[in-house]
């Protein structure tokens, strides 16, 4: 029988924007009376506050984190018939950001128990074109500083960052956005720094990218009516700056919940992984912080993926799956001329993945009844 009621949605924003509520408000009416919608104050003041919380001098607010990785990529010179490596096992908005740079996306399969970049594959990959790579620190992990560092080294290449889901992530003491030449950032609402709307920001420590970034986002235009290279209308609103200039301070916080919470669930999964529920690993101790959270549910398990997903959903308990169809197998990428079984470990983890419930604020008995369900499911 299926629950009528939600009992554990996926994402619940109202406890992180319920008590900020007059702040947000406040902030939001200062703008409007000010009226500086387009590159206004609150902007000014988020890009710098942003970029320091990054360990960074430098940010660019643009539009959407998918303008953040094209933009980007363009304002740190990749240029049409550079190759750039990127995961296999990333959301598709990597792959457009580097075809809307003009550049070539060469796919790389990816760690089966990390989910991210197998570097060891990615360096078979690189060529005489290859000039960049964009390591994404898929659900709130990073990709180790240290062996990029020496992987960029060796081939002379780029690393730009793509951190959509990774914001104030570190591992090795390094924190994101603080490790390439520059980094992507996506401020889409359920993210763990959300804007009421779209939104997105490069972070930088090198004062010409950032200069290039500003021409770029706002028609290729270093100063008003003087346009010096194709650029586009990509910028962050004044409106959401604020908003999310709000929210800053508060991402720690909001961050050691969500690690919190892993715990919890970590602690309890042990006792599955005999049963083949096996959680992605966590490399990076408290430097993850688990935008998701994320399952495999192995060839081991009594139960396929998908039907653990039903039975979840039976019980009131939201959940999702990222990613289902991976970037190569998507129709409308055909013409990069990738096929099913050229990155084997990525295929295999989309039809294992589950994301679990996750976000600040998800209570302990919302933690133990998604786990009860799961048991429940693969012993029943």
């Amino acid at each position: 029988m299926t629950s009528t009621l939600t009992s554990v949605p996926f994402v619940d924003l109202s406890f992180i924007h319920d008590p900020l509520k007059p702040e947000i408000q406040a902030a939001i009416q200062a703008v409007i009376d000010k009226g500086d919608f387009v590159l206004g104050q609150a902007l000014t003041e988020l890009e710098i506050a942003f970029a320091q919380a990054c360990g960074v001098q430098y940010g660019v607010g643009v539009a959407c984190g998918t303008d953040a990785i094209a933009l980007g990529l363009q304002a740190c010179g990749i240029q049409p018939g550079d190759e750039v490596l990127i995961p296999a096992n990333t959301f598709i908005a990597t792959l457009i950001g580097v075809l809307h740079a003009g550049a070539t996306p060469i796919l790389v399969d990816c760690e089966p128990h990390t989910a991210l970049i197998d570097l060891n594959q990615a360096d078979k990959l690189v060529t005489s074109k290859t000039k960049a790579i964009i390591p994404v620190h898929l659900y709130g992990q990073m990709v180790s500083p240290h062996q990029l560092f020496a992987f960029a080294a060796s081939h002379n290449l780029i690393i730009f960052e793509d951190a959509a889901q990774a914001h104030l992530a570190d591992r090795e003491s390094y924190c994101a956005g603080s490790i390439g030449l520059a980094a992507a950032f996506s401020f889409y609402p359920g993210k763990n720094l959300g804007a009421f709307g779209d939104g997105g920001m490069v972070v930088t420590q090198n004062e010409t990218v950032a200069r290039n970034l500003r021409s770029l986002r706002n028609y290729g235009a270093p100063q008003k009516y003087f346009h010096t290279e194709r650029g586009t209308n990509s910028r962050l609103d004044t409106l959401q700056a604020a908003i999310l200039k709000v929210k800053l301070p508060h991402l720690n916080g909001w961050n050691r919940d969500r690690n919190f919470a892993a715990e919890k669930y970590d602690a309890s999964l042990l006792l599955l992984r005999e049963k083949g529920i096996i959680p992605i690993e966590n490399q990076s101790a408290d430097g993850h912080v688990y935008h998701l959270y994320v399952i495999r549910v192995t060839e081991d398990c009594a139960i396929s993926r998908d039907t653990l997903q039903n039975k979840l959903t039976e019980q009131g308990i939201q959940v999702g799956i990222h990613y289902p169809i991976p970037c190569h197998l998507q129709p409308a990428y055909q013409n990069l001329g990738y096929k099913e079984g050229d990155f084997p470990q990525t295929e295999k983890l989309s039809q294992q993945i589950l994301s679990l419930p996750m976000y600040p604020g998800l209570t302990t008995n919302q933690i133990n009844h998604v786990l009860t369900a799961i048991q429940s499911a693969i012993t029943a």
